[in-house]
């Protein structure tokens, strides 16, 4: 199948889900008076931005490929955005990756000032429980919340941030590499997926292959990320290109090249698709996902 047809496929399996996100995150977003007016459009500004959604259309179509209605897991899937847009709030502060650019808009801070930036941040990762817990089972909501706290912490996303900025301007390998991206990117990847199925009440075997694809995922996203980076077109990335190598910062083409680091990509994306197999040709959507992250241009 080409790159064309896996990009049309994927466009026509998330329409729907891609409009219903954005409906709950604007509605999230619709604050009673308490909340000071700019700190409402700073957050506004940084989470409903135009995006792919990849993270909520995780949980959704996790949550599909197990036989449930993908509505159940909307909570959760715009839990998981609440906390990937705080975590790019602050990764674009000065003391951290100091990009003006996020999502073709000024950065958070470029726009607010760094404090209100801080403060939008801090709103974000703090509504983002506060919405999960919302799900319709009390058990499951808490089993969510626990494995949502778990990725986002010191162990995962954060922890993999203070690595990938302890890394710059240092020599490091592939498994230490990995293991970086396997915290900074590939937890809040993986935790999407386990959240869609546990709404969907998926057997262990399934969760088990949700992990497996998610991690996989993870790592290929991040070759691609870092290749774009080093070869994409700015206006498309809605970023800085080239901002990575600039600033030593350690990536895949860096450390592989880029033949090498494509091709390793699309060995994590074949293999990401055959950890679906539990499904039983149930996650089509899934699927085509996968390939859509290898194939994508920004």
């Amino acid at each position: 199948m080409t790159a064309a047809v896996e990009s049309l496929g994927f466009a026509r399996l998330t329409a729907a889900p891609r409009q219903q996100v954005e409906a709950a995150l604007v509605a999230y977003t619709e604050y009673g008076a308490d909340c000071p007016r700019q700190l409402a459009e700073a957050i506004r500004h940084s989470l409903l931005a135009p995006c792919k959604r990849l993270r909520p259309l995780l949980v959704l179509m996790s949550c599909q490929a197990c036989g449930c209605d993908y509505r159940r897991a909307m909570p959760a899937a715009c839990a998981v955005e609440m906390i990937h847009t705080y975590s790019l709030i602050h990764d674009d502060l000065p003391a951290m990756d100091d990009d003006d650019l996020r999502r073709g808009r000024p950065s958070c801070h470029t726009k607010f000032g760094e404090a209100t930036a801080i403060l939008a941040g801090d709103a974000l990762l703090a509504q983002a429980f506060e919405v999960l817990a919302g799900i319709e089972s009390p058990s499951i909501a808490a089993r969510c919340c626990q494995e949502l706290a778990i990725a986002a912490g010191a162990s995962n996303l954060v922890g993999g941030q203070e690595d990938d900025l302890k890394a710059e301007f240092t020599e490091m390998g592939i498994e230490q590499l990995e293991r970086i991206h396997r915290r900074k990117t590939g937890a809040m990847m993986r935790v999407s997926l386990r959240l869609g199925g546990l709404v969907g009440r998926a057997s262990e075997s399934q969760l088990a292959g949700l992990d497996s694809y998610g991690e996989r995922l993870g790592l290929a996203f991040q070759i691609v990320d870092d290749l774009l980076d080093l070869q994409g077109d700015e206006a498309a990335l809605g970023k800085r290109a080239g901002k990575d190598n600039g600033k030593g910062k350690l990536t895949f083409p860096a450390v592989l090249g880029a033949d090498e680091s494509r091709q390793r990509a699309e060995r994590l994306i074949d293999d990401a698709v055959a950890s679906l197999a539990p499904f039983s040709g149930q996650a089509a959507g899934l699927e085509a996902l996968a390939h859509y992250v290898l194939e994508r241009n920004h």
